[in-house]
């Protein structure tokens, strides 16, 4: 135990599938307290509702945390049609836009075209990007008006893998800063109906795969270090 401790207070990269619910910070705590290690961070924030690759390092690999972040990432998940919600995900109530029975397959392929390469994105106001001093997030959740500023970002691949009732599934590849639910809610702005992020996977970030990731708490048990279910 004392040597693995060590290893990791040397500098490790982990690789880890994150639960549902958890959030980044979750498991950087749990990793951190079960691990007996210093220094640990990760190369980019995934949503509580989202799944999926997060890249932990620890020791003297917190250095290469930002070359990490700046790497393009890659995201599965489904955009649900004819609704939106504050946040553009779940965390809010869906309220009824548009009804998309008219909606074709081919309309939705041709719509995405219009997302590729560079665009102008907005953050969504329940984000954790600043104004004023404060997470956009705070001010949101306290029923204030929130403004923020438009920023460019590139989607190098937006493509449609099912289309069924008003559930649209898809596959993104896209630059650092990309917020994906506001990707959903432009997408639903762009075919007239409205649009949230039903759900989220990431599945790569550079050359790093979700398929490499461990689960969570299989890495603990593995590791034989402190098993509490949550941080």
């Amino acid at each position: 135990m004392i040597e693995e401790a060590n290893s990791y207070n040397e500098g490790k990269v982990l690789l880890i599938d994150k639960p549902l619910t958890w959030t980044s910070f979750d498991v950087v705590k749990k990793l951190k307290f079960a691990l007996k290690v210093k220094k640990i961070g990760h190369a980019g924030t995934l949503d509580p509702l989202a799944t999926g690759l997060l890249i932990l390092c620890t020791g003297k690999m917190t250095k290469s945390i930002e070359k990490y972040q700046a790497q393009e990432k890659e995201y599965t998940g489904e955009f649900t049609l004819g609704y939106t919600t504050p946040s553009y995900d779940l965390e809010t109530e869906p309220e009824f836009q548009s009804k998309t029975d008219h909606l074709s397959i081919k309309e939705i392929q041709d719509a995405t075209k219009t997302f590729i390469g560079e665009v102008e994105q907005t953050p969504p106001i329940f984000s954790a990007v600043k104004t004023g001093g404060k997470r956009a997030y705070s001010l949101a959740r306290e029923g204030k008006e929130v403004k923020l500023k438009s920023r460019i970002v590139t989607i190098s691949e937006f493509g449609i893998t099912s289309f069924e009732e008003n559930k649209v599934t898809f596959k993104v590849r896209c630059s650092k800063g990309t917020y994906i639910r506001s990707l959903a809610y432009d997408f639903g702005e762009k075919l007239g109906v409205g649009a949230y992020l039903s759900a989220l996977r990431r599945t790569k970030i550079g050359d790093f795969s979700v398929n490499d990731a461990e689960d969570l708490n299989e890495f603990v048990n593995n590791n034989k270090v402190n098993t509490n279910d949550r941080p």
